[in-house]
Order: structure tokens, then sequence, then C-alpha cells
């Protein structure tokens, strides 16, 4: 199931957790093999760069003489050999040669055998050159291109560069959004207790469950009973930084799946309007189902370019306006570890002008008075400060806003996250609480 996943990720660019899910369900294994198998796809393609700098002093031709599944295969075995521990090694290899007799010929199966064999013989981890620079010496170690470990060093030094390369290639947080208008955080907490799932309080948002041994939230009775969403801890702290009230209009210009408009209306309880537009029609159909499960109703949907919406909607009648803008996704590596080696640093710069663009369109709806927050999931300052800045040049009646409410503030300043002196905007990166790396601005329109 493994090599079937990662060889559809690299030979047609499909997504690793769509595929994954996907093939799972077909399969039906059980929790501990889809386990092995979810382990084996996402740690593979996260470690891609480290594992092809081995193998290819060790198959001549790596790697593009050898056809694409031969490749997966012994990405995956030696994966599994290096980084993993709980299968014997000779079942591992034994394991890969088997799939190599199946779907090749006794050659390929040889070539595998003698390849894992030799790097049990000499070693599975071999030790890096003492002289590397440090971006190269990071990119091997962690596994990432260099162009992206050489920006992150500028940006925020050689200790945090590798910090948020680590923080990359461990497992994310199982975390939930408890539905504040069906219960509380206290009595969910209890109820997963008592039906023995392990989860605890979030740091960072007043709403958050971080869980674990819990599968996934959403195949759980609670998730069925609109009690609590899936949502990363990082995506929470929009909607709190938004700080909606009561009988307010608020616009979510890019809203699917729907996460954050539905926080939006759950700390609205249910009086006022939350507009939630998105580009793409049938992506309506996935707010409105999230809308539904949860007992919203006070949230509208309506499908329409960002870009354009100040043109379809009234000019300065929001009270709140939400840009959670497209972005390089940059902080969700940990979720989607094939961005590293999908994204070129072209992206950013296409997607910085994109960006600007909606944010102009997104300030025009807010009213006098009213509040504009932007946010991303990436960590690419064009996209983030720089987009923020170059917005307030070209619009004096908006200024950053750093009266954020204390509930957001706190974890932050806690975790030394909190820039000095705080202006209105921050940078998370992945290591500050083990969830996204995420970008928030709130701005206030004079």
């Amino acid at each position: 199931m493994a090599l079937q996943v990662v060889l559809r990720v690299e030979e047609k660019g499909a997504y690793s957790g769509l595929e994954l899910n996907r093939t799972l369900t077909e399969a039906g294994l059980s929790r501990a093999d889809a386990g092995l198998a979810t382990e084996l796809v996402y740690g593979t393609i996260q470690r891609l760069r480290t594992i092809d700098y081995v193998l290819a002093a060790r198959v001549k031709g790596w790697p593009a003489k050898l056809e694409p599944w031969v490749r997966c295969l012994l990405r995956l075995s030696y994966y599994q050999l290096r980084w993993l521990d709980r299968v014997p090694a000779h079942a591992v290899t034994d394991e890969a040669v088997r799939i190599a007799k199946r779907r090749g010929h006794a050659g390929i199966a040889g070539l595998v055998n003698g390849v894992l064999r030799g790097l049990l013989r000499e070693g599975v981890a071999p030790p890096l050159p003492a002289d590397l620079p440090a971006v190269e010496r990071i990119a091997l170690e962690h596994s990432y291109p260099s162009w992206l470990v050489a920006r992150w060093i500028a940006a925020y030094g050689e200790a945090a560069a590798e910090a948020m390369c680590a923080a990359g290639n461990t497992p994310p947080h199982v975390s939930g959004r408890v539905n504040r208008t069906r219960a509380s955080r206290k009595d969910l907490l209890a109820r997963m207790a008592e039906a023995g799932v392990e989860a605890r309080p979030s740091a960072l948002t007043a709403e958050g469950i971080v869980a674990s041994r819990v599968g996934s939230l959403a195949s759980t009775p609670w998730f069925a009973e609109g009690l609590l969403s899936v949502q990363d801890e990082s995506s929470m702290l929009v909607a709190a930084v938004c700080d909606p009230r009561p009988g307010m209009r608020v616009l979510d210009c890019c809203a699917a799946p729907g996460g954050k408009a539905a926080h939006l209306a759950e700390r609205m309880d249910g009086r006022g309007e939350v507009v939630a537009n998105d580009v793409h029609a049938h992506k309506e159909a996935l707010i409105r189902e999230q809308v539904e499960r949860l007992g919203l109703s006070n949230v509208t949907t309506r499908v329409g370019d960002a870009e354009t919406l100040a043109e379809r909607l009234p000019a300065g009648a929001m009270d709140v306006v939400l840009l959670d803008a497209p972005c390089s996704g940059l902080g969700v590596i940990r979720r989607k570890p094939e961005i590293k080696w999908n994204k070129r640093s072209e992206d950013i710069a296409s997607l910085a002008s994109l960006q600007r663009r909606l944010l102009a369109s997104a300030g025009d709806m807010v009213k006098p008075g009213g509040t504009l927050v932007y946010s991303t999931c990436t960590i690419a300052p064009e996209e983030n400060e720089e987009t923020v800045r170059a917005f307030l040049r070209d619009r004096p009646d908006f200024a950053l806003d750093p009266a954020w409410p204390e509930e957001t503030l706190a974890p932050l300043r806690t975790a030394g996250a909190l820039p000095a002196p705080f202006k209105g905007m921050v940078q998370l990166l992945p290591q500050h609480f083990g969830s996204d790396g995420f970008f928030i601005a709130r701005l206030r329109r004079k």
C-alpha cells in the first residue's frame, strides 16, 4: 500500500494525504498496518533528499536510470531501516525482495537485496562530510531543498531555520476545536476521558484540544454530533484575533472548506452574519456541510473571485473581514511533506502578487473603524509581512492593530513567539507549539 501511494505521488503529482486516505479506505487494513503504511508514506516523502543522497552512493545511475517503482521501493525500505525500529531489518529486506520479485524479475530483486544488505553491513546512517556549509548540512541532515533552507536562514537565522526543518519532520498533533455553541471544552474533555481517549486543552487557543491515540477525530461520535471540528491549533487562533461579536457582519473571503468561517460563527453565538465566500463552486458544498453539522444558523455562502468581491458586495459594510489567503503552504510541511519538493522560489513571488491584489479588495469592504485580518499558513516574509506593509503604503486609511484579545497574546508571549515591540502581526513557527507555521496580521480601518 505504501509503495502504491508513494509511486502515485511521484508519477502523478497526487496529494499524499488524499491518496493515502483513499488507498487505506479501499484496502481495509488493520489499524496497526494502516499506521505503518502511513508512517512509511509520510516519512519517505519527508526524508527524500537524505534518502537519495545515501542511495546515490550505492546505486549506479541513481535515481534516473531506475524504474520509478524500483526507486520508490528502495526509498521506502531504506526509510524503514534507518528511521523505524519495530520491524526487524531482515523482515524489511525480505519484504522488499518479495515485492521486487512480484512486480519485476529476479534481477531487480537481486539489486534490491544487494543494496539493502550492503547498507546494513556498512551502516544505515553514514556521517555527512564535516566541512559542509550550513545550508547544505541542514538540507541533507533534515532533508529539505537548499533554496528553502537558505531563505529561512536569511530570514530567521541558522538556529531557528534548523529548528523549523526539524519540526517539519515530526508527526502533526491531532487537534480539534470545540463548538462552543454546543459544548464546553471541559465537558468534552471529560467525555473523551470516559471513552478512554487521551486529550488535553490546547495551550494556544481557548477552544482547542489536542488528542493522542485516537486515530482520526473526524471518525468520532463527537464530530458526528457537531461538538467539534478538526483544525490545527495555529489556524484556530485566526478567529480569536478577528474577535467577532454577536450581531456583527463578518466576511471570510476565501472560506473553503469552512473551518474558519464556522469558528467565527461559533464565537458570535449564532447572532449576526458570517458571509463565507470561495472562488470554487464545488467547494461551497463543503462549507455548507460544515455549517449544517455544527448547527450554525448565521452563515451564508456565496461563490466568487475574492479579487472582485468588492464589486459585488457593499463597500465599507463589514465589521470584520478575514482574508485567509492562498499561499505557498510552507508552514504545513509536516502535514503535506511533498510541498518541500513541489514548490519553487519563483512560486512565492507569484503568490505574493496575488495576495496583494486580494488584500486590496478585502480592505474596500471593511467599514470605518472595522477590522481586517490577513492570515496565511506559510513562513515566507514576501507573502506575509511584506504583503501587509505594501498594503499599508497604498492604504493610509488602515493601520496595524496591536490591541489583540489577551487570550491570544498570553500563549504567544509565554512561547517567545510575540515580537517586541508587538505592532499587530505575528509569525508562528512550527517549533513554537508543535502546530502549523502561521502568519496573522490585524489591521484597523481608521
